[in-house]
């Protein structure tokens, strides 16, 4: 839960507001072919619910009042890695600032897969 103080009150953000947030605005960039597991924790849910689910590859963790968001992607054969982790990069924190009001300080863009 990640709590922001406004003049008028404040807001908590749940987890899985972030995890929905952040994987759908990286599952609409070019490239991306499916959201990765993090680690085991992740592929035991995967196995166990037989789907994807919300917050599979995305952790947001604050950091002095900033938010810092990691995830997790497989992406498709032959895609320049490089400009694909940018314009990821960009639209993740464009969506979290615009939809929170909150500020990214970074996005860290692991690629964990290529999908022919």
């Amino acid at each position: 839960m990640i709590t922001t103080h406004f003049p008028l009150g404040d807001v908590r953000f749940s987890a899985e507001y972030f995890s929905t947030l952040v994987g759908e605005a990286a599952k609409s960039c070019y490239g991306v072919a499916a959201m990765a597991p993090r680690g085991v924790a992740d592929t035991v849910k995967s196995l166990v619910r037989g789907e994807d689910f919300a917050e599979k590859g995305v952790r947001v963790t604050p950091e002095n009042g900033r938010l810092v968001i990691e995830i997790h992607i497989a992406v498709g054969y032959g895609l320049n890695i490089s400009t694909a982790a940018q314009s990821i990069t960009h639209r993740v924190q464009d969506e979290v600032e615009h939809a929170t009001g909150l500020r990214v300080a970074r996005v860290i863009v692991s690629v964990d897969d290529v999908i022919a």
